[in-house]
């Protein structure tokens, strides 16, 4: 009996030994990936210089768990221009009854520009004044604050998806756009599949709006692959793919705090559409015009889902 007593105590120090060094390599490896996206932050960074909004008294609070809204900015570069954002998405989070909202805005609709003193369709706000302008322009548009704002090189789009593993969508139209073919139902999709299936819309019927459904499917998708354990081992290509074609002015801290107290609500989306305006030409120029009844209700949802009303 001895003798078995001591052989289970040397077992011990051994077993002990294998989970230390698992230990050792794990936080070593967490310890790399740590550091490889502090750095990937110093590219995707880019703070803006502002004060804030007038349509909010205060700064907001990520770490008292306040609401708080995100213009996402899908940009497609132009050679000899700053090209436009042809995606504008809008979404407000809010922690306390766990929910996001996620409101697309036709990138044709005709507003006021706002610091340029005229009216034009709103994708041409990034062409005149950067993310800036893009975002006292929604702002307005919405009559809402703008928190945070996310730039996308769509370009550089297929290489997100394509380092996440891919995104899988439910399509409802069986549509061929470019070299690719997209049959009805779930699908999954790489990189440049991607890209073409958010920017096809002369074959929709919904035009502008089956875009708009089509790019939300993808960036849902980008957002809960990149959370799953399988992308964190892909780190590295994720995070070159990020700091190659992001950009933001969230900072570390805040999207620690937005991890750490937000988590629940950014995995339960819900989608609204403009679909009640009209569009047409003016001056040879097409345009979407709104409908204002319908404009001051999402104004007023998104007002109440932020808790400013």
């Amino acid at each position: 009996m001895k003798r078995l007593d001591i052989k289970k105590k040397k077992k011990w120090p051994w077993v002990v030994g294998i989970v230390g060094i698992l230990l050792l390599i794990g936080g070593a490896y967490l310890l790399t990936v740590y550091m490889s996206f502090t750095s990937t932050l110093k590219d995707i960074h880019s703070p803006i210089e502002r004060d804030v909004s007038d349509k909010r008294e205060d700064e907001i609070k990520l770490e008292e768990k306040e609401p708080f809204s995100l213009l996402i900015l899908g940009v497609d570069e132009r050679e000899g221009d700053k090209g436009r954002s042809d995606t504008i998405i809008v979404m407000s989070v809010n922690p306390n009854d766990k929910s996001t909202k996620m409101v697309s805005i036709p990138r044709d609709t005709y507003t006021e520009i706002i610091g340029k003193g005229s009216m034009d369709k709103i994708n041409h706000a990034y062409a005149f004044g950067g993310i800036e302008m893009s975002m006292a322009t929604v702002e307005n548009l919405l009559d809402i604050p703008i928190d945070y704002v996310v730039q996308v090189n769509m370009e550089g789009f297929e290489d997100i998806v394509d380092a996440v593993g891919g995104v899988t969508v439910n399509n409802t139209l069986d549509f061929t756009v470019d070299q690719f073919n997209y049959p009805v139902g779930n699908i999954k999709l790489n990189g440049e599949e991607a890209l073409s299936f958010v920017r096809m819309r002369y074959e929709d019927p919904n035009g502008d709006f089956g875009r708009q459904n089509r790019q939300k499917q993808v960036i849902q998708g980008v957002l809960q692959e990149g959370a799953s354990v399988k992308s964190l081992m892909n780190y590295r290509s994720i995070f070159n793919a990020l700091g190659s074609n992001v950009q933001t002015n969230m900072t570390f801290d805040e999207m620690v705090d937005v991890q750490k107290n937000y988590r629940d609500a950014v995995d339960n989306v819900e989608q609204f559409y403009f679909e009640d305006g009209t569009g047409g030409k003016t001056d040879g120029v097409w345009y979407y015009q709104m409908n204002e009844a319908e404009l001051a209700e999402k104004q007023s949802l998104l007002k109440q889902h932020l808790e400013l009303e």
